[in-house]
């Protein structure tokens, strides 16, 4: 390396940019697109599903976090599984936490053109995919600090905007506004809180999941975070109920608002709504947020993948090109090649405009469902090597809560069968670990001459 190329990752992420960028890369499509499908699936009950499938995530953010303060580096839980596990687990990790993301950016991009057209129903849809993708790659090519800055104001921005959404559809539920329609007797006057029972409940479940991605950027930070034993667990501790209150909050405004059964799929359920109750403003104001939110997860996911490409490069499971660092930190090769990679949603926005979003979650449901079963296995190997009195941030309950977490995300990936969406990307996982696992047989001398 020359001295053009830095052999570290800057550590120049504060408190405040870690809990931005986790905020901003879970706070996004999964809810103001995703949830009309979950709420199609159970009802009023999503409330319910959010609680439970953020209890199942906070506990597995505490396996994170303990283990990310100890050995705060970039690659988080893909070094703790090369570590504590073998090169196996550490390349599985980490390469499959690299197609989750590509694949939850590919997500975010195939819904911009969707709220690009509530504008410009004229413009293509992959011309808007394209757009963000390039204005994305160059914004993360710039040092992390800058990076971070705009993260945080990316993801303020939609925080704000869904606190107000909350107080304003509270205004409107006590207001009485449009009265046949809005009102809490949505809750049950529709087949009751749960209409298709508790099967429907768990079904819910699988999308759900896939709006809780990206906390785990969390780890993903340490390596870059200024002051990690203290601002690692800060960020988890709030981060977490905020997600809740946020994702409840809103839901919550949005199914007393209108009848669930009449929520669709055709654009932000947000949008539709606040458009539907006449408020003139509210939707222009509604559709801007809602296309921020996905570009600021779409900047979370380029961030994230970079990083976790300098984390394989350093363990020897990738092409040690990724180890390259511009003179400001960024490791620019990782950040190229995922930009490059994720490029093909623009291709499929072209060929198949519409139902690309519920394919790639899909997907992606099934790689973060493997990402998370590996965390908490990792950790029961992290736990074994260090004793609990020396931990700083130890998470509750071990190891009842790991054989829970490892129920509860075999219970998901089960329940992914029984939906026509998400049935294949079952299917599609054990394909992919196959894959995986050739190619790390292969890697060797072959990674380490690139």
């Amino acid at each position: 390396m020359t001295s053009s190329h830095p052999e570290a990752l800057s550590r120049s992420l504060k408190n405040r940019h870690i809990q931005m960028i986790a905020l901003g890369g879970a706070i996004g499509t999964g809810l103001f697109y995703g949830s009309a499908a979950s709420i199609q699936l159970v009802g009023p009950g999503i409330i319910l599903s959010y609680l439970i499938g953020g209890l199942a995530i906070y506990l597995i953010m505490r396996m994170l976090g303990e283990m990310s303060t100890e050995e705060p580096v970039a690659g988080a839980f893909s070094y703790f599984a090369y570590r504590y596990w073998g090169g196996f687990a550490g390349f599985l990790s980490g390469w499959n936490y690299w197609l989750l993301y590509v694949l939850v950016s590919m997500a975010e991009l195939s819904v911009v053109g969707i709220y690009v057209s509530y504008w410009l129903p004229d413009f293509p849809s992959w011309a808007s995919a394209l757009i963000v993708l390039v204005a994305v790659t160059l914004l993360n090519l710039l040092n992390v600090r800058s990076y971070g800055e705009s993260e945080f104001w990316l993801a303020l921005l939609k925080i704000a905007a869904i606190i107000g959404m909350i107080l304003l559809g509270l205004i409107l539920i006590v207001a009485g506004v449009d009265h046949k329609a809005a009102g809490l007797s949505n809750l049950w006057a529709h087949g009751g809180f749960l209409p298709n029972g508790v099967h429907g409940l768990l079904l819910s479940l699988v999308v759900v999941m896939f709006s809780f991605g990206g906390t785990e950027l969390i780890g993903i930070t340490a390596g870059e975070a200024d002051n990690p034993r203290h601002s690692i667990p800060r960020a988890i501790n709030q981060v977490i109920w905020r997600i809740l209150i946020f994702y409840i909050g809103a839901l919550a405004v949005l199914v007393i608002l209108y009848p669930w059964n009449e929520i669709g799929t055709q654009g932000s359920p947000f949008v539709l709504i606040f458009s539907r109750l006449g408020i003139p403003a509210a939707p222009d104001i509604l559709n801007l947020v809602v296309l921020t939110a996905a570009i600021s997860v779409y900047n979370s996911g380029m961030y994230s993948n970079g990083r976790m490409l300098y984390s394989l490069a350093e363990q020897g499971n990738a092409p040690r090109v990724f180890l390259r660092l511009s003179a400001r930190h960024v490791p620019w090769v990782g950040v190229l090649f995922s930009s490059a990679c994720t490029l093909g949603i623009v291709i499929i926005n072209f060929l198949v405009p519409k139902g690309a979003f519920m394919q790639v979650m899909a997907v992606a449901t099934a790689a973060a469902a493997l990402t998370w079963l590996m965390i908490v296995l990792v950790h029961l190997r992290f736990r074994q090597a260090h004793e609990r009195s020396a931990l700083h941030f130890a998470s509750p309950w071990y190891p009842w809560a790991n054989y829970l977490c490892v129920a509860f995300l075999l219970g998901v990936v089960a329940l992914m069968t029984q939906l026509d969406d998400t049935r294949a990307a079952v299917y599609v996982l054990p394909a992919w670990v196959v894959v995986l696992y050739a190619g790390y047989r292969m890697r060797g001398n072959r990674i380490n001459a690139f």
